[in-house]
């Protein structure tokens, strides 16, 4: 191919299609959100956030006596706040490149790191939101028996069998495949080593990526206990926010960082019921506790937020009773220790939207360029003492754990 001189125009789609390549499991988020931010209200484009609907839920009569109930729809949000970019500078020559050669040699690594970078992003913003945790904390996936429990624990909390996704960390998905070699076909052992996925595994699309998040579990101690009977909610209370105040006490006393978002508990004797059919199963419901808590003095209080919320009737319920008076607390991993959070999803629990950045006037010489709805902006400046042009390129996206009924953490066994 011939030289070409580097436009912005140029740089841009040579760029987008290997971020798209590299987001690789950001594409199984649900992105059918972004054309919202396309389109305007009587001539106004609609700001930085939209209201995304949560899904309604119903309870089912037996018999011909009709029982009519409210459909009370919950909303959350969706805010286009996050902005990253890369970065470079360039010389005259080097401007005078092969296409090929500046994809290879600069562009597909930025790319790469811009990518890994949303991801974890992403990630993290997932993690912190998703109260299900099947498995130990600290141990590896590394048997097939292991990974089964992810799809079991999926059916348990009646996600969707279809669009099933999972991350697992490096050291967990090489332990998984190392020690099941026998189990899968050739082909699939030879894509999982030479590509890092394992495709659909009992119905999981399974990927590795070195991005997976770790959480360092606060600094709890003490023999915590709820404090105070009959602090359940209702949907009608709960339903935006999908969280609640929960008081409790007997933490250590005066301690910062208590519990830290993201920390996953569970109360003496409240139980998760089946979302479908609201009958109590045996596993107790977890919690996350989604904003930093720190503990008082004396009898070591801390007023937890928390979600979900303890909604004990109706179409919206989340657990089979509300916690009694000092009922204990367990949470989940050692404190002040870092766990890994390999990941399992349904596409519809995740939203993740990319969306154009405008052009500022001044920036000469600049392109926007748009690739299955990921936009990439390209702004130059030049130096001219120096023959260099510098670029800025710039992503602009939002992303929300938008059901977290719908999303899992997940550790080995030991």
């Amino acid at each position: 191919m011939a030289n070409t001189t580097l436009t912005a125009d140029v740089i841009a789609k040579i760029a987008l299609p290997i971020l798209d390549n590299e987001l690789g499991f950001l594409n199984s988020m649900h992105r059918a959100h972004e054309d919202e931010w396309n389109s305007t209200v009587n001539g106004y484009k609609k700001g930085d956030t939209i209201s995304i609907r949560r899904p309604a839920d119903f309870t089912v009569r037996s018999g011909a006596a009709m029982s009519t109930q409210d459909v009370i729809e919950g909303k959350t949000t969706l805010t286009i706040d996050q902005q990253k970019g890369v970065d470079f500078q360039f010389t005259s020559t080097d401007l005078t490149l092969k296409v090929e050669d500046m994809a290879e040699r600069i562009i597909k690594p930025a790319m790469t790191n811009l990518a890994n970078s949303i991801a974890q992003d992403v990630l993290n913003t997932m993690y912190k939101g998703a109260y299900n945790w099947v498995g130990t904390p600290g141990q590896s996936i590394n048997s097939f028996s292991d990974f089964l429990k992810i799809p079991k624990r999926l059916d348990q909390m009646t996600v969707p069998s279809g669009d099933r996704n999972c991350v697992l960390s490096p050291d967990d998905f090489y332990d998984l495949i190392g020690s099941q070699t026998n189990l899968f076909a050739p082909g699939l052992v030879q894509s999982a080593y030479r590509d890092g996925d394992l495709g659909r595994l009992s119905g999981v699309s399974t990927m590795m990526t070195q991005v997976v998040p770790t959480h360092t579990v606060g600094a709890h101690g003490g023999t915590p206990a709820v404090n105070g009977a009959s602090q359940n909610v209702t949907y009608d209370t709960a339903k935006n926010t999908w969280t609640q105040s929960l008081v409790t006490d007997g933490w250590t006393n005066s301690i910062t960082g208590i519990l830290k978002a993201g920390d996953v508990f569970t109360i003496a004797n409240v139980y998760m019921v089946n979302a479908k059919t609201k009958a109590t199963t045996n596993i107790l419901q977890q919690f996350v506790v989604t904003a930093d808590a720190d503990s008082g003095a004396s009898t070591g209080p801390a007023t937890l937020t928390i979600s979900p919320p303890i909604i004990t009737s109706g179409p919206h319920q989340t657990v089979n009773a509300a916690p009694a008076d000092n009922a204990l607390i367990t949470v989940m991993g050692t404190a002040s220790t870092g766990y890994v959070q390999n990941l399992a999803w349904h596409k519809s629990a995740m939203s993740l939207a990319f969306v154009p950045m405008e052009m500022p006037a001044a920036a000469y010489g600049g392109s926007r360029k748009t690739h299955k709805n990921i936009s990439i902006r390209l702004i130059p400046t030049y130096d001219a003492a120096n023959d260099i042009s510098k670029w800025r390129m710039d992503v602009l996206y939002g992303r929300k754990l938008t059901d977290p009924r719908l999303a899992l953490r997940a550790s080995g066994t030991a």
